[in-house]
């Protein structure tokens, strides 16, 4: 018997990677994956914690696997769990009759053994399908999930997890309760599977963490370089069929003159950048207990650009803190359109308990934290424009993903190196090839948003 599963995940770039992982060793092990609204014999949600939204979505699609197969085996990963596990108020999760099969972050490697065992106990078989000895390998002292990446096929981008945890204990975030203090990967690690992937056909990375710019500092014994993350990526891009290197989401802090002039000499690396702001508001980052005030944030935007040609500065901000006043929220407002975003991903605060924004007087009603989320969207999506529009008039680089219709035109679709899309009308289509092109008009695709189109 040949047994199907489905994941959905819900959350961060390193759930991402980790629902990868997860769905390899699955296939290696002798399973076909099949879509989520398809029916499954397993469905996995690999949950996400970071707001209350996220919790309800979690719940939702467990619910929703069941329903499509009250005979399938329900797992639940991640963070949802970790948090139900710790809080009395979300226990309920645990004695939930919809979920057979609870993971927690540390768990996740272990998920394999877990869904065998309880096939085992419900069919019988003895699991003869199951014949390969595909073990986990431990890194450093830790679990590296599934012995890492070595393929997606179909891909021309993979995400490698190179760190996990966080030692910041903002104080809105519940994620360093759940995924612990922060854990570097080894870098020989790291670099193993970057070249599986790209003997694979993987030609692009993007290095995720919870806490990305703390890579290497759980490891300065063994690690004497000022800059173990770029030390790392330099060893990357020597990689060969690597063409590009991303990163995810990095603290304003890092950025420091020495840090943007050593990243800038590294080619394969994009000029594509993610701050998290939260505030533009001294006062609230105060609050909120991040360790920066907005003159340092545009500090670390301005050396970005003087060492990057047109680098994209993306981030993310919270409205309706508690106790943000409306001269506080026009203060974020302001400093958004100083920086000048790319793009923005805009959050209502959601209170979570265990935290210490959630003990805090002056909780904002939900209307105006409504409001004021319409109009920092607005702003941002404004900033967008004027940001893809800057590019008209000038020579691109679009990496090809995949060919797409609109309005009845065949294009080859792509991200630059700015991670903005692109299309380009080319008569043969190879994924992974670089092309250029002079950026000539935005065009609309309803419900998908816009593309610069090349000629």
């Amino acid at each position: 018997m040949k047994y199907t599963f489905a994941i959905h995940t819900l959350g961060c770039k390193v759930n991402t990677y980790e629902s990868d992982a997860i769905s390899q060793s699955l296939k290696e092990r002798g399973f076909e994956e099949v879509n989520f609204s398809e029916r499954a014999d397993i469905y996995i949600i690999n949950t996400c914690t970071v707001t209350n939204i996220a919790d309800k979505k979690s719940r939702q699609m467990l619910h929703r696997a069941r329903k499509q197969n009250p005979d399938a085996i329900v797992a639940a990963a991640g963070c949802y769990v970790d948090a139900a596990m710790k809080n009395e108020s979300m226990r309920q999760l645990l004695s939930d009759r919809t979920v057979d099969i609870f993971a927690a972050n540390k768990d996740k490697s272990e998920l394999l053994r877990m869904i065998e065992e309880r096939l085992s106990e419900r069919d019988g078989e003895g699991m003869e399908l199951f014949d390969k000895d595909l073990s986990c390998r431990e890194t450093a002292g830790e679990t590296s999930e599934h012995g890492g990446l070595h393929s997606l096929s179909g891909h021309t981008r993979a995400f490698i997890k190179i760190q996990d945890g966080c030692n910041q204990f903002c104080s809105y975030c519940i994620i360093p309760y759940v995924r612990g203090r922060i854990r570097s990967r080894d870098e020989e690690d790291v670099i193993r599977e970057a070249r599986s992937l790209s003997e694979n056909g993987i030609s692009e990375l993007v290095l995720s963490g919870i806490h990305l710019s703390s890579y290497g500092r759980d490891r300065r014994d063994r690690d004497e370089s000022a800059f173990p993350l770029i030390e790392l990526i330099r060893k990357l891009s020597l990689i060969e069929g690597i063409k590009r290197i991303r990163l995810g989401s990095l603290e304003p802090r890092l950025i420091t003159e020495d840090f943007a002039r050593e990243l800038s000499s590294i080619e394969k690396l994009c000029p594509s950048f993610h701050l998290a702001l939260q505030s533009g508001s001294d006062t609230v980052l105060r609050r909120m207990n991040r360790h920066y005030t907005t003159e340092e944030y545009a500090e670390s935007c301005r050396l970005i650009r003087k060492y990057f040609q047109d680098p994209s500065i993306t981030t993310d901000m919270i409205v309706g803190f508690p106790q943000e006043t409306e001269e506080e929220f026009l203060e974020t407002l302001g400093f958004a359109e100083r920086i000048g975003f790319y793009e923005a991903n805009i959050f209502k605060y959601s209170r979570r308990a265990g935290t210490v924004a959630d003990r805090m007087e002056g909780q904002v009603p939900e209307q105006l934290k409504s409001e004021r989320s319409e109009r920092l969207i607005e702003l941002c999506e404004k900033l967008s424009e004027d940001y893809r529009r800057s590019f008209l008039g000038k020579e691109l680089e679009m990496l090809c993903e995949e060919r797409k219709t609109i309005d009845g035109e065949e294009y080859v679709t792509g991200y630059t190196r700015e991670y903005v899309r692109c299309l380009a009308k080319t008569p043969e289509f190879e994924r992974n090839r670089l092309i250029r092109g002079t950026a000539e008009k935005i065009l609309r695709e309803a419900g998908t948003g816009e593309y610069i189109l090349l000629g």
